[in-house]
Protein backbone atom coordinates (compact mmCIF):
# COMPACT_ATOMS: atom_id res chain seq x y z
CA UNK A 1 0.00 0.00 0.00
CA UNK A 2 1.00 3.45 -0.94
CA UNK A 3 -0.67 5.89 0.41
CA UNK A 4 0.35 9.88 1.21
CA UNK A 5 -0.29 9.40 4.79
CA UNK A 6 1.12 9.60 8.09
CA UNK A 7 -0.45 6.68 10.08
CA UNK A 8 -3.80 4.70 9.12
CA UNK A 9 -5.31 6.01 12.33
CA UNK A 10 -4.67 9.45 12.29
CA UNK A 11 -5.63 9.71 8.41
CA UNK A 12 -9.28 11.62 9.32
CA UNK A 13 -7.69 14.29 12.11
CA UNK A 14 -4.48 14.76 9.58
CA UNK A 15 -7.33 15.63 6.87
CA UNK A 16 -9.57 17.74 8.88
CA UNK A 17 -6.53 19.64 9.74
CA UNK A 18 -5.28 20.54 6.09
CA UNK A 19 -9.04 21.30 5.53
CA UNK A 20 -9.09 23.94 7.96
CA UNK A 21 -5.34 25.02 6.87
CA UNK A 22 -6.54 25.40 3.22
CA UNK A 23 -10.14 26.55 3.64
CA UNK A 24 -10.57 29.98 5.90
CA UNK A 25 -13.96 30.03 4.43
CA UNK A 26 -14.99 27.00 6.72
CA UNK A 27 -14.71 26.20 10.43
CA UNK A 28 -12.89 22.82 11.45
CA UNK A 29 -14.44 21.23 14.91
CA UNK A 30 -12.14 18.99 15.19
CA UNK A 31 -13.18 17.41 18.61
CA UNK A 32 -16.40 16.50 17.13
CA UNK A 33 -15.01 15.86 13.48
CA UNK A 34 -17.55 18.47 12.13
CA UNK A 35 -17.02 21.05 9.12
CA UNK A 36 -18.81 24.12 8.99
CA UNK A 37 -19.43 27.30 7.46
CA UNK A 38 -16.98 29.64 9.22
CA UNK A 39 -20.15 32.70 8.15
CA UNK A 40 -23.55 31.28 9.45
CA UNK A 41 -26.31 31.76 6.66
CA UNK A 42 -28.84 34.24 7.70
CA UNK A 43 -31.23 34.19 10.79
CA UNK A 44 -35.09 32.71 9.78
CA UNK A 45 -33.57 30.10 6.62
CA UNK A 46 -33.59 26.37 7.15
CA UNK A 47 -30.14 24.82 7.61
CA UNK A 48 -28.89 21.91 6.04
CA UNK A 49 -26.35 19.18 7.62
CA UNK A 50 -25.10 15.61 5.87
CA UNK A 51 -22.07 13.97 6.97
CA UNK A 52 -20.87 10.38 6.48
CA UNK A 53 -17.80 8.00 6.60
CA UNK A 54 -15.03 9.78 5.27
CA UNK A 55 -13.34 8.48 1.65
CA UNK A 56 -16.08 10.05 -0.30
CA UNK A 57 -14.54 13.44 -0.98
CA UNK A 58 -15.29 16.25 -1.83
CA UNK A 59 -18.80 14.37 -0.26
CA UNK A 60 -19.84 15.77 2.35
CA UNK A 61 -17.30 18.49 3.69
CA UNK A 62 -16.51 19.77 0.12
CA UNK A 63 -20.30 20.88 -0.11
CA UNK A 64 -20.29 22.70 2.61
CA UNK A 65 -20.87 26.56 1.75
CA UNK A 66 -22.84 29.14 0.35
CA UNK A 67 -25.59 27.37 -1.86
CA UNK A 68 -25.31 24.08 0.15
CA UNK A 69 -24.76 22.76 3.39
CA UNK A 70 -24.20 24.68 6.57
CA UNK A 71 -22.13 21.34 8.21
CA UNK A 72 -21.02 17.94 7.34
CA UNK A 73 -20.19 15.30 10.30
CA UNK A 74 -17.32 13.37 9.46
CA UNK A 75 -17.30 9.41 10.31
CA UNK A 76 -13.90 7.66 10.05
CA UNK A 77 -13.29 6.21 6.85
CA UNK A 78 -16.41 4.41 5.26
CA UNK A 79 -18.22 4.69 8.83
CA UNK A 80 -21.18 6.28 10.00
CA UNK A 81 -20.54 9.49 12.02
CA UNK A 82 -21.72 9.01 15.53
CA UNK A 83 -25.25 10.70 16.92
CA UNK A 84 -23.33 12.89 18.99
CA UNK A 85 -22.08 14.59 16.27
CA UNK A 86 -25.11 15.11 14.42
CA UNK A 87 -26.62 16.37 17.97
CA UNK A 88 -24.03 18.91 18.37
CA UNK A 89 -24.00 19.85 14.49
CA UNK A 90 -27.88 20.14 14.60
CA UNK A 91 -27.97 22.76 17.92
CA UNK A 92 -25.00 24.63 15.85
CA UNK A 93 -26.73 25.25 12.79
CA UNK A 94 -29.87 25.58 13.52
CA UNK A 95 -31.04 29.49 12.65
CA UNK A 96 -34.49 29.27 14.62
CA UNK A 97 -36.08 27.56 11.00
CA UNK A 98 -35.26 23.99 11.41
CA UNK A 99 -32.60 21.61 10.06
CA UNK A 100 -33.07 19.29 7.16
CA UNK A 101 -31.11 16.23 8.00
CA UNK A 102 -29.62 14.74 4.12
CA UNK A 103 -29.05 11.14 4.29
CA UNK A 104 -27.62 8.75 2.24
CA UNK A 105 -29.68 4.91 2.74
CA UNK A 106 -26.76 3.21 4.80
CA UNK A 107 -28.08 1.56 8.17
CA UNK A 108 -25.40 3.03 10.28
CA UNK A 109 -25.90 6.04 8.41
CA UNK A 110 -29.58 5.76 9.17
CA UNK A 111 -29.78 4.93 12.73
CA UNK A 112 -27.06 6.99 13.48
CA UNK A 113 -28.57 10.36 12.27
CA UNK A 114 -32.22 9.22 13.35
CA UNK A 115 -30.77 8.84 16.81
CA UNK A 116 -28.81 12.50 16.25
CA UNK A 117 -32.48 14.16 15.28
CA UNK A 118 -34.47 12.76 18.07
CA UNK A 119 -31.70 13.44 20.68
CA UNK A 120 -31.84 17.17 19.20
CA UNK A 121 -35.50 17.63 19.41
CA UNK A 122 -35.46 16.39 22.85
CA UNK A 123 -32.76 17.78 24.05
CA UNK A 124 -33.70 21.62 22.26
CA UNK A 125 -36.88 21.28 20.53
CA UNK A 126 -35.15 22.25 17.25
CA UNK A 127 -37.51 20.59 14.21
CA UNK A 128 -35.70 18.15 12.20
CA UNK A 129 -36.65 17.01 8.56
CA UNK A 130 -34.80 14.43 7.42
CA UNK A 131 -34.40 12.48 3.93
CA UNK A 132 -32.88 9.69 2.85
CA UNK A 133 -31.27 8.68 -0.42
CA UNK A 134 -31.84 5.79 -1.92
CA UNK A 135 -30.94 6.18 -6.24
CA UNK A 136 -28.91 3.31 -6.39
CA UNK A 137 -30.42 0.89 -9.43
CA UNK A 138 -27.57 -1.66 -9.05
CA UNK A 139 -29.02 -3.57 -6.17
CA UNK A 140 -32.30 -3.41 -3.79
CA UNK A 141 -30.18 -4.79 -0.57
CA UNK A 142 -26.73 -5.22 0.16
CA UNK A 143 -24.44 -5.58 3.13
CA UNK A 144 -24.51 -1.89 4.26
CA UNK A 145 -28.34 -1.21 3.42
CA UNK A 146 -31.92 -2.30 3.89
CA UNK A 147 -33.19 -1.07 0.38
CA UNK A 148 -31.41 0.56 -2.70
CA UNK A 149 -28.19 2.65 -1.63
CA UNK A 150 -27.52 6.05 -1.56
CA UNK A 151 -24.86 7.46 -4.28
CA UNK A 152 -24.74 10.04 -6.62
CA UNK A 153 -27.96 11.76 -6.72
CA UNK A 154 -26.94 12.95 -3.46
CA UNK A 155 -24.84 15.24 -4.79
CA UNK A 156 -27.57 16.67 -7.08
CA UNK A 157 -29.81 16.75 -4.16
CA UNK A 158 -27.17 18.82 -1.83
CA UNK A 159 -26.70 21.35 -4.42
CA UNK A 160 -30.57 21.92 -5.31
CA UNK A 161 -32.09 21.54 -2.05
CA UNK A 162 -29.15 24.32 -1.09
CA UNK A 163 -30.54 26.77 -2.79
CA UNK A 164 -34.28 25.93 -1.87
CA UNK A 165 -33.11 27.16 1.95
CA UNK A 166 -30.87 29.88 0.41
CA UNK A 167 -33.80 31.74 -0.90
CA UNK A 168 -35.74 31.26 2.33
CA UNK A 169 -38.15 28.39 1.43
CA UNK A 170 -39.48 27.08 4.88
CA UNK A 171 -38.62 23.44 6.55
CA UNK A 172 -41.53 21.51 4.94
CA UNK A 173 -40.85 23.12 1.15
CA UNK A 174 -37.12 22.52 1.43
CA UNK A 175 -37.86 18.78 2.72
CA UNK A 176 -40.56 18.54 -0.18
CA UNK A 177 -37.82 19.10 -2.87
CA UNK A 178 -35.46 17.11 -1.14
CA UNK A 179 -37.91 14.03 -1.73
CA UNK A 180 -38.87 15.25 -5.14
CA UNK A 181 -35.28 15.51 -6.29
CA UNK A 182 -34.26 11.58 -4.36
CA UNK A 183 -37.44 10.34 -6.26
CA UNK A 184 -36.67 11.87 -9.03
CA UNK A 185 -32.96 10.45 -9.82
CA UNK A 186 -31.25 7.18 -10.55
CA UNK A 187 -27.29 6.16 -9.97
CA UNK A 188 -25.67 3.52 -11.46
CA UNK A 189 -21.55 2.62 -11.40
CA UNK A 190 -19.18 0.22 -12.44
CA UNK A 191 -15.24 -0.23 -10.47
CA UNK A 192 -11.71 -1.42 -12.49
CA UNK A 193 -10.24 -1.98 -9.72
CA UNK A 194 -10.89 -2.41 -5.53
CA UNK A 195 -9.98 0.87 -3.21
CA UNK A 196 -7.53 0.06 -0.50
CA UNK A 197 -9.06 1.42 2.87
CA UNK A 198 -5.65 2.81 4.79
CA UNK A 199 -6.44 0.71 8.26
CA UNK A 200 -6.84 -2.54 6.06
CA UNK A 201 -3.54 -1.86 4.07
CA UNK A 202 -4.95 -4.08 0.72
CA UNK A 203 -7.58 -3.97 -1.48
CA UNK A 204 -11.38 -4.55 -0.66
CA UNK A 205 -12.31 -7.10 -3.16
CA UNK A 206 -9.79 -8.38 -5.75
CA UNK A 207 -10.66 -7.77 -9.20
CA UNK A 208 -8.69 -9.43 -12.20
CA UNK A 209 -7.42 -7.35 -14.73
CA UNK A 210 -9.69 -8.50 -17.47
CA UNK A 211 -12.89 -7.74 -15.42
CA UNK A 212 -14.84 -4.97 -13.95
CA UNK A 213 -17.71 -4.73 -11.48
CA UNK A 214 -20.90 -3.54 -13.00
CA UNK A 215 -23.14 -1.95 -10.18
CA UNK A 216 -20.24 -1.53 -7.53
CA UNK A 217 -21.48 0.01 -4.32
CA UNK A 218 -19.32 3.57 -3.00
CA UNK A 219 -17.77 0.94 -0.42
CA UNK A 220 -16.57 -1.26 -2.64
CA UNK A 221 -19.84 -3.68 -1.83
CA UNK A 222 -20.30 -6.35 -4.61
CA UNK A 223 -22.69 -5.20 -7.84
CA UNK A 224 -24.75 -6.87 -10.39
CA UNK A 225 -22.31 -8.75 -11.76
CA UNK A 226 -18.56 -9.31 -12.50
CA UNK A 227 -17.95 -9.34 -17.09
CA UNK A 228 -14.84 -8.58 -19.14
CA UNK A 229 -13.20 -5.46 -19.22
CA UNK A 230 -15.16 -3.46 -22.15
CA UNK A 231 -14.53 -0.52 -24.25
CA UNK A 232 -16.17 2.43 -22.89
CA UNK A 233 -19.18 2.63 -25.01
CA UNK A 234 -20.20 -0.73 -23.95
CA UNK A 235 -19.22 0.48 -20.32
CA UNK A 236 -21.51 3.37 -21.08
CA UNK A 237 -24.18 1.24 -22.07
CA UNK A 238 -24.10 -0.95 -19.09
CA UNK A 239 -24.54 1.81 -16.91
CA UNK A 240 -27.53 3.67 -18.57
CA UNK A 241 -29.56 1.05 -19.72
CA UNK A 242 -30.22 -0.11 -16.24
CA UNK A 243 -30.95 3.85 -15.31
CA UNK A 244 -33.30 3.99 -18.35
CA UNK A 245 -35.40 0.87 -17.70
CA UNK A 246 -35.97 1.86 -13.84
CA UNK A 247 -37.78 5.51 -14.80
CA UNK A 248 -39.33 7.20 -17.71
CA UNK A 249 -36.65 10.28 -18.52
CA UNK A 250 -38.98 11.63 -21.56
CA UNK A 251 -40.66 14.51 -21.66
CA UNK A 252 -38.68 16.86 -19.07
CA UNK A 253 -34.88 17.84 -18.74
CA UNK A 254 -33.09 16.32 -17.26
CA UNK A 255 -29.64 16.83 -15.22
CA UNK A 256 -26.90 14.55 -16.06
CA UNK A 257 -23.79 13.55 -13.49
CA UNK A 258 -20.63 11.61 -14.85
CA UNK A 259 -19.04 11.04 -11.26
CA UNK A 260 -15.23 9.60 -11.51
CA UNK A 261 -15.00 7.12 -7.93
CA UNK A 262 -11.64 9.17 -7.27
CA UNK A 263 -8.77 6.83 -9.29
CA UNK A 264 -10.06 7.10 -13.22
CA UNK A 265 -8.29 10.85 -15.02
CA UNK A 266 -10.46 13.38 -15.98
CA UNK A 267 -9.83 12.46 -19.82
CA UNK A 268 -11.12 9.18 -19.11
CA UNK A 269 -14.17 10.47 -17.28
CA UNK A 270 -15.08 12.64 -20.60
CA UNK A 271 -14.58 9.78 -22.83
CA UNK A 272 -17.63 8.04 -20.83
CA UNK A 273 -19.16 10.91 -20.54
CA UNK A 274 -19.53 11.37 -24.58
CA UNK A 275 -20.65 7.88 -24.50
CA UNK A 276 -23.39 8.07 -21.92
CA UNK A 277 -24.51 11.55 -23.81
CA UNK A 278 -24.92 9.77 -27.53
CA UNK A 279 -27.28 6.88 -25.61
CA UNK A 280 -29.10 9.56 -23.61
CA UNK A 281 -29.71 11.38 -27.19
CA UNK A 282 -30.46 8.60 -28.88
CA UNK A 283 -33.20 7.30 -26.15
CA UNK A 284 -34.97 10.88 -26.33
CA UNK A 285 -33.81 12.56 -23.13
CA UNK A 286 -32.98 15.91 -23.06
CA UNK A 287 -29.75 16.55 -20.93
CA UNK A 288 -30.30 20.28 -19.72
CA UNK A 289 -27.50 20.86 -17.68
CA UNK A 290 -24.14 18.17 -16.91
CA UNK A 291 -21.60 17.82 -14.32
CA UNK A 292 -18.18 15.52 -14.85
CA UNK A 293 -15.64 15.02 -12.23
CA UNK A 294 -14.97 13.82 -8.87
CA UNK A 295 -17.99 14.58 -6.44
CA UNK A 296 -18.52 11.26 -4.79
CA UNK A 297 -15.35 8.82 -4.49
CA UNK A 298 -14.37 5.46 -3.09
CA UNK A 299 -10.67 6.61 -1.72
CA UNK A 300 -8.93 5.31 -4.95
CA UNK A 301 -11.25 3.28 -7.10
CA UNK A 302 -11.05 2.97 -10.64
CA UNK A 303 -14.70 3.38 -12.81
CA UNK A 304 -17.21 6.05 -12.24
CA UNK A 305 -20.70 6.07 -11.84
CA UNK A 306 -23.84 7.59 -13.82
CA UNK A 307 -26.57 10.01 -11.98
CA UNK A 308 -29.91 11.00 -14.21
CA UNK A 309 -32.12 13.50 -12.35
CA UNK A 310 -35.24 14.00 -14.27
CA UNK A 311 -36.14 17.62 -12.98
CA UNK A 312 -38.41 20.09 -14.09
CA UNK A 313 -38.24 24.58 -14.57
CA UNK A 314 -38.05 24.77 -10.22
CA UNK A 315 -34.85 22.38 -10.35
CA UNK A 316 -32.97 23.41 -13.00
CA UNK A 317 -33.34 27.04 -11.61
CA UNK A 318 -32.33 26.07 -8.13
CA UNK A 319 -29.16 23.62 -9.97
CA UNK A 320 -28.73 27.25 -11.73
CA UNK A 321 -28.52 29.22 -8.59
CA UNK A 322 -25.14 30.62 -7.04
CA UNK A 323 -23.15 28.01 -5.16
CA UNK A 324 -19.55 28.34 -3.43
CA UNK A 325 -18.03 25.72 -1.39
CA UNK A 326 -14.32 23.91 -2.09
CA UNK A 327 -16.49 20.78 -4.41
CA UNK A 328 -18.60 22.80 -6.52
CA UNK A 329 -18.94 27.06 -7.30
CA UNK A 330 -20.47 28.82 -10.09
CA UNK A 331 -22.50 32.49 -10.03
CA UNK A 332 -20.47 33.84 -7.25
Amino acid sequence: MKKLINFPETVLADSLAGVAAAHPGLRVDHANRIIYRATPKAAGKVALLSGGGTGHEPLHGGFVGEGMLDAACAGAIFTSPTPDQMLEATKVVDRGAGVLHIVKNYTGDVMNFEIGAELAAAETGITVAVVVVNDDVAVEDSSFTAGRRGVGTTVLLEKIVGAAAEEGRDLEAVAAVARQVNESGRSMGVALTSCTVPSAGKPTFELPEDEMEIGVGIHGEPGRRRVPLAGAAEVARQLVEPILADMDFTGAPTIVMLNGLGGTPLIELYVMYAEVAKLLDAAGITVARSLVGNYITALDMAGCSVTVLRADEDLIRLWDAPVSTTGMRWGI
